[in-house]
């Protein structure tokens, strides 16, 4: 059953479907908050980890030009509800969920691109077959056991102080380029460019999200090491990530032999909001199957030798 909330434009701007999934103590309903715009083949757009489907916003519109944009709340974040008891965080779990949310919208085999978390969910739906291309910005899954330790590190301590702080700072502090700063440059590379209600926004997202200590429980035990073959697949990363280094997309190329790998200059770990045209034609590469030497505006290939 899908509801939908529509705008003046009679454009849907948010929705949410449910269905049902197996697990093991029976059948489970899940419910799933989303937003789709545009026409064209579908393209599922998949956020990080204490965030919401609003990370994707400053490229949305240029991806609807040319796709039906699914962005998705992942369970446990965003509008999303958490996830049934019973249905674990992990990715033998989400994975088949977002096959099923697909199902449901009618979207057979989508295009998929996701961020940090979602990077990693895009490149086992690719692994798995769900998906006709993978774009993966700063993917989970390829770091050492301290490069893991210190991003949850991180995460945590990002969550706890959006816990702590009374909503009348958040508010005041996002008026200023010097607070948005504050509050978000361990994920943006440029975060007085984000706007302040975004900023307030996603900060009550991390704040609010239910899904995040199962999620970055489930995730201690995660490493991406399985190829994703016969489709294409590009994995992508910020030059100034301050949350997964750099070096980490090196060890997907190893695993992922056949993946373009791109570096998108200036851009931090959420590169959407840093250079949204340079990160919005990335993914349109990935979803036209180009050739794996077309060149990109505004993005060098990563030298083997960094």
């Amino acid at each position: 059953m899908t509801a939908e909330v529509t705008g003046a434009s009679g454009v849907a701007e948010a929705a949410e479907v449910s269905f049902g999934v197996e697990s093991p103590r029976g059948p489970r309903t899940v419910t799933v908050s989303y937003r789709r715009t545009g026409s064209g083949a579908p393209l599922l757009l998949l956020h990080g980890i204490g965030h919401h489907r609003q990370a994707w916003d400053p490229v949305v519109g240029i991806l609807a030009a040319r796709h039906d944009v699914i962005a998705v709340d992942l369970p446990g974040f965003g509008a999303s509800p958490a996830l049934p008891e019973g249905l674990p965080y992990d990715l033998a779990t989400v994975v088949p969920v977002l096959g099923s949310f697909c199902e449901a919208l009618g979207i057979g085999r989508p295009h998929v691109a996701g961020n940090s978390l979602g990077g990693l969910l895009a490149l086992e739906l690719g692994r798995v077959r769900l998906v006709r291309s993978v774009t993966a910005l700063s993917p989970a899954g390829f770091w050492t056991q301290a490069e893991r330790r210190y991003a949850f590190t991180t995460l945590l301590a990002m969550r706890r102080i959006a816990m702590a702080m009374p909503l009348p700072t958040i508010e005041r502090l996002s008026r200023s380029a010097a607070g948005r700063t504050a509050l978000t440059s361990t994920i943006y590379a440029r975060p007085a460019r984000r706007a302040p209600e975004a900023v307030v926004a996603e900060t009550l997202a991390l704040r609010h999200a239910t899904g995040f200590e199962p999620t970055l429980s489930a995730g201690r035990r995660v490493v991406f090491r399985d190829d994703v073959p016969g489709l294409p697949v590009t994995i992508a990363w910020g030059t100034r990530d301050r949350l997964l280094l750099r070096r980490q997309g090196l060890r997907a190329k190893r695993a992922v032999p056949d993946a373009r790998l791109v570096r998108l200059p200036g851009c931090g770990h959420v590169p959407m909001n840093d250079d949204p045209a340079c990160v919005a034609r990335v993914i349109l590469d990935t979803s036209r199957a180009g050739a794996p030497d077309q060149e990109l505006d505004h993005a060098r290939v990563l030298s083997t030798s960094r």
